[in-house]
């Protein structure tokens, strides 16, 4: 295989057609480049430079390896510039997977920080569904992952990070609305709606109804927390939504009061994963660290209200 050091050499006489003068740049005696080219001529099976007394030319598939050569040693020099400047930070395109549950309404200011922090950064977020987002991290198509526990995968890393309240909404002229005081046991029978099965958050909210006797109403399944909220806010029925979701300005309250019944303690957790091992797992950590600074500055924010 002919190595990074012998296209170098072949570079150099390119520039200075001549043998003496490309090992002067080189750093090498000229009969120690003559060699290398001599093998790297063997290698390939091809004549690649003409020699001559006025000089050295190269060969039409000499020129055109040449070419090539460059290149691939510019390439080389960038990686190991990008591996000195990327000790301690992420450098180039991190793919971050996120739950639609989450991603709109907590990343935008955590986007704008990392972005002022490592301006050499960049995010590509995609949102999905969490079990086949964790499937996508465990094959590669993903660095890190950002959702709801639990996440499971092959050889994954998971790091939780906060605990979001859960709230019960419904439309202002919903019976329970107009309860001055509201119990849990208020609740039994209530209808509620949710997002669509593959969710996450679906299989909580119906563990929630369960555990309360309130009804999933599975045939009005949301595709988004948009839709819930709109469906709950025509008085379709109740709705389970984050907080994060209702604090934000693209969620808010509109159409839609939160009730407050006696005993309500539903959560959810969100953590970071990454793969075990992975060439970044500390600057992953850090990220997510971030990530948990920030949310549980928002959520503390939010329950002092």
């Amino acid at each position: 295989m002919p190595t990074l050091r012998q296209f170098e050499y072949l570079v150099a006489v390119a520039d200075s057609q001549n043998f003496g003068r490309a090992a002067v740049a080189c750093h090498v005696s000229q009969p120690t480049l003559s060699q290398q080219l001599r093998a790297l001529e063997q290698r390939l099976g091809m004549t690649l430079i003409e020699r001559n007394s006025s000089g050295a030319q190269l060969t039409p598939i000499g020129r055109e390896i040449t070419d090539r050569a460059r290149r691939l040693i510019v390439e080389v020099k960038d990686i190991s510039s990008l591996a000195r400047r990327s000790g301690e930070l992420v450098m180039g395109t991190l793919r971050l997977g996120v739950t639609p549950t989450l991603g709109p309404y907590l990343l935008p200011r955590i986007v704008a920080a990392l972005h002022r922090e490592q301006p050499d950064l960049r995010l590509y977020i995609r949102e999905g569904i969490p079990e086949e987002q964790a499937l996508e991290l465990s094959r590669g198509s993903l660095d890190i992952l950002l959702g709801p526990l639990p996440i499971v995968g092959d050889s994954l890393h998971v790091m939780p990070l906060f605990r979001e309240q859960l709230a019960i909404v419904a439309a202002p002229n919903h019976p329970l609305s107009r309860l001055p005081e509201l119990t849990l046991r208020d609740l039994e029978g209530a209808q509620v709606l949710s997002l669509e099965s593959r969710h996450h958050l679906h299989r909580q909210v119906a563990a929630i109804c369960l555990d309360l006797g309130m009804v999933l109403l599975r045939d009005y399944e949301g595709t988004s927390l948009d839709c819930v909220h709109q469906m709950a806010a025509s008085g379709l029925g109740l709705a389970i939504l984050p907080e994060l979701y209702i604090e934000s300005d693209v969620g808010g309250l509109a159409g839609i009061q939160v009730l407050r019944p006696q005993g309500w303690h539903y959560t959810r957790h969100i953590a970071a994963a990454w793969r075990s091992g992975a060439a970044y797992g500390d600057a992953y950590r850090a990220i997510a660290l971030r990530i948990q600074a920030d949310a549980q500055r928002l959520v503390k924010e939010i329950n002092s209200i």
